[in-house]
């Protein structure tokens, strides 16, 4: 991928953000405005049709929008995102809302990826290495624009229905650090091209191991959802560990 320079990675960054939030693609002019960029709208433009030629972004239609690709949400999670750290209010209603089910693995893994899901608002699922299935969520996708299409929706929910299927997921190890990612294209399956997937694998004792994560949208608030994942993740190897 082509280097970029310091305003080409602002107003990266700035047309990921807008459109995680969004959902629509995002045009110069209300970019600038909004962002106050100090340079024109025409500038910008300029800069936007770089960094779709670089491969960062893409005109979904004839407007004068562009989105993110997959490279662009790479670059943005791997190198500019803030992640918004936990609160200790944020951490112990975590740990609330699993804490009596810390006697009982399968228990805390139900009552996990339940409150994982409430927490991001997004598909949650889990599996262990020996063959458990865990998920929550399915309201939350409901929700989301890039759900209303029914292949992508249909796709995803019966995937998550197959333990192969999802530890399949799980064994791909793209991303940095013990945080992975999966967008479009990595998922592979055919109309999963707008969605992106986040997990953590664990380890819970000698006898239960695993990975837990979200799906969602490629857009998904990462600055929220990594350090969020990554705390449920620690909660299960915390209070699994005595079981």
């Amino acid at each position: 991928m082509a280097e970029l320079t310091e305003r080409q990675i602002k107003i990266l960054k700035d047309i990921v953000e807008e459109y995680i939030e969004s959902a629509e693609p995002v045009g110069s002019e209300a970019l600038e405005k909004k962002h106050e960029l100090g340079i024109s709208p025409a500038t910008v433009r300029n800069e936007m049709v770089k960094l779709t030629k670089a491969g960062y972004l893409k005109q979904p239609h004839t407007s004068a929008g562009r989105i993110p690709t997959k490279e662009g949400f790479k670059f943005y999670v791997n190198q500019l995102m803030e992640e918004k750290k936990l609160s200790v209010a944020d951490e112990v209603a975590a740990k609330e809302k699993v804490w009596d089910a810390r006697f009982d693995f399968d228990h805390l893994m139900r009552q996990v990826v339940r409150a994982l899901a409430e927490r991001t608002q997004a598909l949650s699922v889990a599996a262990t290495d020996q063959g458990d299935l865990y998920h929550a969520g399915y309201a939350n996708i409901l929700q989301i624009p890039e759900f209303y299409d029914i292949d992508v929706t249909r796709t995803v929910l019966s995937l998550i229905d197959e333990i192969k299927e999802v530890q399949s997921l799980f064994s791909k190890s793209f991303g940095e650090g013990s945080i992975h990612y999966l967008l479009g294209d990595e998922l592979g399956y055919e109309f999963l091209e707008p969605c992106g997937m986040v997990f953590i694998k664990f380890e819970a004792g000698p006898k239960k191991s695993g990975a837990l994560g979200v799906i969602g949208p490629n857009r998904l608030n990462y600055s929220l959802i990594v350090p969020m994942v990554r705390y449920f993740g620690s909660l299960i190897e915390e209070l699994a560990q005595n079981l």
